[in-house]
């Protein structure tokens, strides 16, 4: 069964981390990657860039309109996921909380299982 963890980032909250802080939170993530890899429970992982280089397109009277930065004025932002096929959902919560993320407080691992999924290789 395919499982996203999803990682809520504030740039509030990563801004107050020490040096060592954020250093553990980027080791964990390279340990934890080694890890899923291992257990053959990693699909895929991405990180994603800052929300203000995004850019969001809506198409009205078929027309695209394209505007710069994040979709929502929000404090917390989609940072990056992790895609497993795992057992169940108690083992994605048991992968979530190995996340370095799930430690540091105010932010938090969101588990969403995948009901459908169609790719280049599917």
């Amino acid at each position: 069964m395919k499982f996203l963890l999803i990682m809520h980032n504030n740039p509030a909250i990563l801004a107050a981390l020490t040096p060592a802080e954020m250093d553990a939170v980027v080791t964990g993530h390279g340990e934890f990657i080694e890890t899923i890899r291992q257990s053959g429970e990693l699909v895929m992982t991405q990180a994603l860039d800052d929300p203000s280089n995004s850019a969001v397109v809506r198409v009205r009277d078929g027309v695209p309109a394209v505007t710069d930065g994040p979709y929502l004025e929000a404090k917390e932002f989609l940072g990056g996921y992790y895609l497993l096929e795992c057992a169940d959902r108690e083992r994605a919560i048991e992968l979530a909380a190995m996340i370095p993320d799930a430690g540091v407080p105010g932010l938090g691992v969101e588990v969403r299982a995948v009901v459908f999924s169609a790719g280049a290789g599917e």
